[in-house]
Parts: C-alpha cells; structure tokens; sequence
C-alpha cells in the first residue's frame, strides 16, 4: 500500500472564471479537494481566493501534473498559512506613544 504523504494533491489550472472574477483568476493554478460525491455530479472541490474551499464545475478547469517539488512547496504554504490562521492573536507590547512636541514654537502675534 502506498504511504500518504499529502503531497499527492490534484492540481488544476482555471480556464474560466465568468461569473467568479473575485474568486477564480484565469491561468491561475488551483488545489483540489477529494470529493467524490462532488465529482459524480462533475464538480471540484477548489480552493479558491478565498481560501476556502468550494464546488465549481469541472469545464472551468484543466487538470495539471506540477513536479514534485512546486507540489511540496504548495503544501509547505497551505500548511503555513493555515497555522498562521489558526495561531491565537497575542496583544502586542507597545510603548506609550509620545506626544509630538513642536520644536519651532508659532511666533506671537501682537
């Protein structure tokens, strides 16, 4: 049996983004999500701008083949910016913010 290392991820390139511009960028490459209900009813499971995953047609897609190390380098980032995403915000440690202080007094006025 073959070992999962996550790396095995479906690609595909988009081709078409009518009535999704904000979410689809033409030519640009996407994960895909296993569906398999989805792809009964011939939809993928896309990660869009977003970042979120939803169901688009297949016809707005052509599927890729990327070379192992562009698909490590994807999961290295999708890893990355989940764990940012998860990570707890901390307050941040400010100084007091200073007053301005003029260094040219306005002349008096008499």
């Amino acid at each position: 049996m073959k070992k999962r290392t996550g790396i095995e991820k479906q690609f595909v390139i988009c081709i078409d983004n009518s009535g999704y511009p904000a979410s689809l960028e033409l030519h640009k490459v996407y994960a895909v999500l296993p569906d398999e209900r989805a792809a009964e009813d011939d939809f993928l499971r896309v990660v869009d701008e977003s970042g979120e995953d939803y169901l688009y047609s297949v016809k707005r897609f052509v599927s890729v083949e990327l070379p192992l190390q562009v698909k490590q380098s994807w999961v290295r980032r999708v890893r990355e910016s989940t764990m940012s995403a998860n990570k707890p915000l901390q307050p941040t440690s400010r100084g007091r913010r200073k007053s301005k202080t003029q260094k040219n007094p306005p002349a008096a006025r008499g």
